[in-house]
């Protein structure tokens, strides 16, 4: 689990006691266990907390941890220092970017996986990538390329024969993919 210096919990407790409507704070990561990682801590409000967070008591305030987050928060550090500045609150998760994936793990992790480990490494020789937009109640796979892909006369082979495949391959409870991607703009294309 995380965890929160005496300083940071402080600090914390000094802007919370600040805001109104405020019942704590909610700390996640977007987009968990790939390259584009980021830990958050966000003021957290009535809406704001899923089912499945996990919530804990902290000296002056409650936190709420996101479900998903959780095995990538691992190890995580939250501290504050003072500085001429004031100070400066800094997180630490040496694991969030970390792929950490499993039978049991949501089927958005076990996507990213194969992308980020399987796909883009192929992709970049290209100078492209994809990822992962969301996954469709009916199970599909919303994609969007970037880079060398974006507008690329061969996206549509890329993403049948390639990207498709390996994921219904090791993933078969996905249905197929679909791509998001703007290839008008050719501006970065491959080909």
């Amino acid at each position: 689990m995380i965890t929160i210096t005496e300083q940071a919990e402080e600090y914390l407790v000094e802007l919370l006691e600040k805001q109104e409507n405020v019942l704590g704070v909610r700390i996640y990561i977007n987009d968990p266990g790939t390259p584009r990682a980021e830990t958050c801590i966000a003021y957290c409000r009535d809406g704001d907390i899923q089912d499945d967070d996990l919530a804990h008591e902290y000296a002056g305030f409650k936190a709420w941890f996101d479900n998903r987050s959780l095995v990538f928060l691992e190890e995580a550090l939250v501290d504050y220092a003072q500085d001429k500045m004031g100070g400066q609150l800094t997180i630490k998760a040496p694991n969030a970017k970390m792929p950490r994936v499993n039978d049991d793990s949501p089927l958005e992790d076990r996507i990213n996986y194969v992308l980020y480990n399987e796909v883009n490494p192929s992709l970049a020789a290209h100078g492209g990538e994809v990822s992962l937009v969301e996954v469709t109640d009916d199970k599909f796979a919303v994609l969007r390329f970037g880079g060398g892909c974006q507008g690329c006369s061969a996206v549509s082979y890329t993403l049948k024969d390639g990207v498709e495949k390996t994921l219904l391959q090791q993933l078969p409870q996905l249905k197929g993919v679909r791509d998001l991607t703007d290839h008008s703009d050719r501006s970065n294309a491959f080909y």
